[in-house]
C-alpha cells in the first residue's frame, strides 16, 4: 500500500505534530499537565510510561478526539482545537481494545470502514489492502474467530486503508505472541518508509527501541524525550549485572543499600543500578558476604538498558500527586 499525502497545509511544515502546553483536567484535577511534542514527519515515535501516565489522553488530544483545557498546537498542519475534523480524516487511530465487528468477515469489516470514509473504487482498495497486509487468504473468516495477532493485523488494515498521513497506535500489541509483534513492527516500518508518521504507546522495551525517538510520561508530566541512546545517557544511570543460580535472592538485601536506585531481575540476571559508582561497587562487594560460597555470583558493569532506565525514571517520578 502506498501512502500518498492529501493536499493540506501540513505540506508546508516539517512537523507532523507540533503541540505546546497541553493540559487536560477532570473535576479540577490535571490528568495531563503541560505536554510539549514536536514530531517530524515520517518518523516512528514511542510513547512510554506507567499505566495512568496520560499517554492515551495525550494521543486523543493530538488527534482531535479530546479538546484540551489549555495549550495549543497543530497536527498535520491543522489546529487541534478548531480543525479536529480535518485531523481525523488524515489520521488512523488503533485503540487498545479490538473495536470492529466480530460477526462480520475481514472483508466485510474493511468494506464497511471504506464506506465510512467514502472511499472511491472500494473493491480494488479492499483487495489491495487485504493483499498488502497478508489477509487475502483469510478474508472470509469472521473477525470474532481470529486470534489476537490476526485481529491486530485486521485492525491495522482498517485504520490505514484510507491512507492516513499520521498513524496513532495505543498499546497495539498487548496480548499477542512475539512473532505477531515482530510482523506488526515490520509493517509499521514499511509504512514509515513510505512517508507515514507513527506515534505508538507501548510497555515493551524492545518495541520502544525500534522507534526513532521516545517520549516518557509519568503522572501526566513529560519526563524526558529523545533518541533511545540519548535518553539512557542523560539518565546518568550506572548498572551492574550479576549472573548466578541464586542471584535473585540477593535482590531484597541490595535494595536496602545506600546509593542503589533500583534492583530488577530479568534476562536471567540481576540488574543493580544507581548514579554513584562508589556506592554501587561497595554494595556489590558487600553482597559477596550474602552469596552462596558454592555458587558465586559473577558481577560486571554493563551499559544500562532502556528497561533499566525506564525503571529508574518510574522511581524518580515519585508519587502521583494527581490523586490528592
Amino acid at each position: 500500500m502506498n501512502i500518498t499525502a492529501p493536499n493540506s497545509t501540513s505540506n508546508h511544515s516539517e512537523l507532523a505534530i507540533d503541540v505546546n502546553g497541553l493540559v487536560k483536567s477532570y473535576d479540577g484535577k490535571n490528568v495531563v499537565n503541560g505536554i510539549d511534542i514536536h514530531m517530524p514527519k515520517g518518523q516512528v515515535w514511542g510513547f512510554l510510561g506507567p499505566n495512568g501516565s496520560g499517554k492515551t489522553t495525550t494521543i486523543r488530544m493530538i488527534c482531535g478526539l479530546l479538546k484540551p483545557n489549555a495549550g495549543s498546537g497543530t497536527c498535520l498542519g491543522y489546529d487541534i482545537r478548531e480543525q479536529s475534523k480535518l485531523i481525523k480524516q488524515s489520521t488512523g487511530y488503533m485503540t487498545q481494545k479490538f473495536s470492529f465487528w466480530a460477526d462480520l468477515s475481514i472483508r466485510e469489516n474493511l468494506e464497511f470502514v471504506g464506506r465510512l470514509y467514502n472511499s472511491p473504487q472500494l473493491k480494488s482498495l479492499v483487495d489491495d489492502t487485504l493483499e498488502s497486509l497478508g489477509l487475502a487468504h483469510r478474508q472470509k473468516q469472521l473477525a470474532g474467530a481470529l486470534s489476537g495477532g490476526w485481529k491486530q493485523r485486521m485492525a491495522l488494515a482498517a485504520v490505514t486503508m484510507h491512507q492516513p498521513q499520521l498513524l496513532l497506535l495505543d498499546e497495539p500489541t498487548a496480548g499477542v505472541d512475539p512473532q505477531a509483534r515482530r510482523d506488526f513492527w515490520d509493517q509499521i516500518h514499511r509504512f514509515s518508509n513510505q512517508g507515514m508518521t507513527v506515534l505508538v504507546s507501548t510497555h515493551y522495551m524492545d518495541e520502544a527501541e525500534r522507534c526513532d525517538q521516545i517520549v516518557y510520561l509519568a503522572h501526566g508530566n513529560l519526563i524526558t524525550q529523545g533518541h533511545v541512546l540519548d535518553v539512557i545517557k542523560e539518565s546518568g544511570l550506572l548498572t551492574f549485572k550479576g549472573i548466578g543460580k541464586q542471584v535473585r535472592h540477593l535482590a531484597p538485601w541490595l535494595q536496602q543499600q545506600p546509593g542503589i536506585e533500583h534492583v530488577a531481575y530479568f534476562g536471567n540476571a540481576l540488574h543493580v543500578s544507581g548514579t554513584h559508582l562508589a556506592s554501587l561497587q561497595q554494595a556489590i562487594d558487600l553482597s559477596r558476604r550474602q552469596q552462596d560460597k558454592q555458587d558465586p555470583v559473577n558481577w560486571q558493569q554493563v551499559d544500562p538498558s532502556l528497561e533499566d532506565t525506564f525503571i529508574a525514571l518510574m522511581a524518580r517520578s515519585g508519587e502521583d500527586l494527581r490523586q490528592h
